[in-house]
């Protein structure tokens, strides 16, 4: 039996057309074609109305580790809820788990350095960011747009290099089975090289949000 804020390869390999990229050192799903390309307009408005820098929890020096820009997509919008209710279904995760869904927009020469999405214990944010709702479980990411050149995302250590293609959903646990956090989901969101990239991202925590 899953845990809260948990899905699983069962769950996720049950849904028509997902994808398990064959590898021992990580859980990675990919599925095309899971929003429309009505669906990823009405999303991509939202977020070149609203968005804003970047910034990244743990400040590492690196001014240009992450600069792409970022918005916050509100629940009480019936489009940005309906995505969040597609998400629960998918994951098998209750929405309470959820957190607030994410846009990012990046533009040319634009990028968000390898990292990992789940928060390192020993790090000062930690406390601050997982004290109530605990640690990032699962990641869904959703590119909203075909990029004309770059943006690819590369997982370096199992070297995996999946290219924006509009609607497709990426989705991987950042832990191993066992709980403990899986280094191997480092991933980097590549520089586009021509035109923009727009992604949607819903993070999971292990106990409910806020």
């Amino acid at each position: 039996m899953k845990a809260p804020g948990e899905s699983s390869s069962d769950i996720l390999l049950a849904i028509p057309g997902m994808q398990r990229f064959p590898s021992a050192r990580l859980d990675l799903f990919v599925k095309r074609e899971f929003l429309t390309a009505a669906e990823c307009d009405a999303l991509r408005a939202m977020i070149e109305a609203e968005h804003r820098p970047s910034t990244i929890a743990n400040y590492n020096g690196d001014d240009v580790f992450r600069t792409s820009s970022t918005c916050d997509l509100s629940p009480d919008v019936p489009a940005v809820a309906a995505l969040a209710q597609k998400l629960a279904a998918v994951s098998g995760i209750d929405l309470a788990h959820a957190e607030p869904i994410q846009g990012q927009r990046y533009e040319v020469g634009q990028e968000f350095k390898a990292h990992t999405d789940y928060f390192e214990p020993n790090n000062s944010d930690y406390a601050q960011y997982c004290t109530v709702s605990g640690q990032r479980t699962w990641t869904f990411m959703i590119y909203l747009n075909d990029v004309e050149a770059g943006g690819a995302t590369r997982f370096k250590v199992i070297d995996k290099m999946i290219q924006p293609e509009r609607g497709k959903l990426v989705a991987w646990n950042n832990r191993r089975a066992d709980g403990s956090l899986n280094a191997a989901t480092l991933h980097h969101a590549m520089k586009v090289r021509k035109g923009h990239k727009y992604v949607i991202t819903q993070w999971y925590r292990e106990r409910p949000w806020g």
